[in-house]
């Protein structure tokens, strides 16, 4: 059974996860505004592998015999001044996650509770591509500069991953 201090974080972990499937629906509705579909999809695939995190977490704290407790979501920002932004905000969201996953790590080994370390250790290794992931869109984002061709390949690059999170569905 897990301790009262771990089952707290825990479900306060399943809130992050909603509420960064939240912000990404929002980047996703921003993106489809200014004509980048295929990045408004790379963000809703964002979205779903957000809820399958939380979804993860609940499904342990239930295998442990810990209660799921739901909480209201914080609405997240809906307006961002360009696709660039969008990302790079995306970045340091996914490095605020990594440093709560770190946390979550820390506090499962002080309460010496090596079954939810060794569960953690999948979100620990998910935050580095997640890291990885958009600080590549990030870089070739940069890279273009406002060129509109390039914008235009980097759009349909994007729509790529929307296109294959929709087959594995």
């Amino acid at each position: 059974m897990l301790t009262e201090r771990l089952s707290q974080a825990l479900n306060e972990q399943v809130n992050a996860e909603l509420y960064s499937a939240y912000l990404y629906l929002s980047m996703s509705m921003y993106l489809e505004s200014i004509d980048m579909s295929g990045a408004a999809g790379w963000m809703n695939a964002q979205a779903r592998e957000e809820v399958s995190h939380a979804e993860r977490i609940m499904g342990y704290l239930n295998d442990r015999g810990a209660r799921v407790w739901m909480k209201a979501i914080e609405e997240p920002p809906a307006k961002w001044d360009s696709a660039l932004q969008v990302f790079e905000e995306s970045f340091e969201h996914e490095r605020k996650v990594s440093a709560m996953i770190d946390h979550l790590v820390d506090l499962a080994r002080e309460e010496n509770d090596h079954m939810t370390e060794n569960f953690l250790q999948w979100f620990v290794a998910e935050q580095i591509e997640e890291e990885a992931s958009v600080s590549d869109v990030v870089r070739l984002f940069k890279l273009s500069g406002d060129d509109g061709g390039n914008l235009l390949m980097i759009d349909q690059k994007l729509g790529e991953r929307a296109a294959g999170a929709l087959e594995e569905d």
